[in-house]
């Protein structure tokens, strides 16, 4: 495995009907790298955006889609969600305010 530093951990933030109404309690939702742990995303997240405290980290591991063009089969590249529970007394995260 790869050595994976903090600034790539976190791809882009997932931004869904359901994941805007998770942010009224303090639930963020992320794409992040396929090869990151739990304590790798907790990290990413403490550091990137100060003031944060993360609570717990639930992550799904989504598996390439099947297509076909013609005859030829091939995937799309497997991703990874991250669903982080920030604490009560944590600031919110700035990039979601104003949404």
């Amino acid at each position: 495995m790869a050595d994976i530093k903090y600034y790539d951990v976190i791809l882009k933030p997932v931004l869904t009907e359901k994941s805007m109404n998770a942010m009224a309690e303090k639930k963020y939702t992320f794409l992040v790298h396929p090869d990151a742990n739990k304590s790798q995303i907790k990290e990413a997240v403490e550091k990137m955006f100060e003031g944060t405290k993360v609570q717990t980290v639930n992550t799904i591991n989504y598996d390439g889609k099947v297509k076909r063009r013609g005859m030829t089969y091939g995937r799309t590249s497997k991703s990874k969600k991250a669903y982080v529970q920030l604490t009560a007394d944590s600031a919110d995260i700035e990039l979601f305010e104003g949404l």
